[in-house]
């Protein structure tokens, strides 16, 4: 079985893996499926999984628990966690746990779709060069282009992507997320200390290319306040621009 195409669901709602099954295996993934946690985690022994799902609020072990293990199983899983509308305090403590997406009940093909094509590209890019972090000055603007899951891991590189950006003069920095990229809690808290930097330095910073799902989530612990998110470079560089001559 090739672990890149197979996909784990862990849930304890039949209803919910059925609806997975029928997806993945339209999608082409060899689909394994566990009601409970401790089921999964022995899938996760056996199988390998490139891509596991696991819904949070479970009987027994729930999803926190299983995150944390799988982890420890296997680190470079892609792990998303399902959660109820609404749930984004607990989508945030996954995040904090390593989880690297997330996906809301009711479950939607469209949103499914696009949490494969972020995993599937992040499962074959950091099995080859990991995370990339790079600085480029385009029209007076710096531009931190992040590629890959953001982790805490990348702390030394992304503060000296930052004293990079604040030594060029540019008029202000855009983050700039490829459409696979994905941030955990540890992430967050890296971005969260850039800004704060650049805002010291009365550097101006706005945020291109993250996804819906992790808008919401800069939305909710502040981020935004401080760097409003758009979805194309292009916006973001306008944004900039604007700002630099108002």
């Amino acid at each position: 079985m090739d672990a890149m195409k197979t996909v784990l669901v862990i849930d304890d709602e039949t209803a919910t893996l059925t609806m997975f099954r029928l997806f993945l295996n339209a999608y082409g993934y060899s689909v394994i499926t566990a009601e409970n946690g401790e089921t999964g985690l022995q899938l996760v022994r056996e199988h390998r999984p490139g891509i596991v799902f696991t819904d949070l609020k479970m009987p027994g072990m729930d999803g926190f628990e299983v995150l944390r293990r799988i982890k420890k199983i296997a680190p470079t899983t892609e792990v998303i966690v399902i959660s109820g509308h609404g749930d984004m305090d607990q989508v945030i403590r996954a995040l904090n746990l390593d989880a690297t997406d997330f996906i809301n009940k009711p479950i939607s093909r469209s949103a499914l779709d696009a949490a494969l094509k972020r995993a599937e590209a992040r499962v074959g890019a950091e099995r080859t060069n990991g995370a990339s972090i790079e600085v480029d000055i385009l029209s007076g603007v710096a531009i931190i282009s992040i590629r890959n899951t953001l982790t805490g891991q990348h702390k030394s590189m992304l503060m000296a992507s930052l004293r990079r950006a604040l030594d060029s003069d540019a008029a202000g920095i855009v983050i700039h997320f490829d459409n696979y990229s994905a941030v955990n809690g540890a992430g967050i808290a890296l971005l969260t200390r850039l800004l704060s930097e650049a805002k010291t330095q009365g550097t101006q910073v706005c945020i291109a290319g993250l996804s819906e799902n992790f808008n919401t989530i800069f939305n909710m612990v502040g981020i935004t306040r401080v760097a409003p998110c758009v979805d194309r470079l292009e916006t973001a560089l306008s944004f900039i621009d604007k700002n630099a001559t108002a």
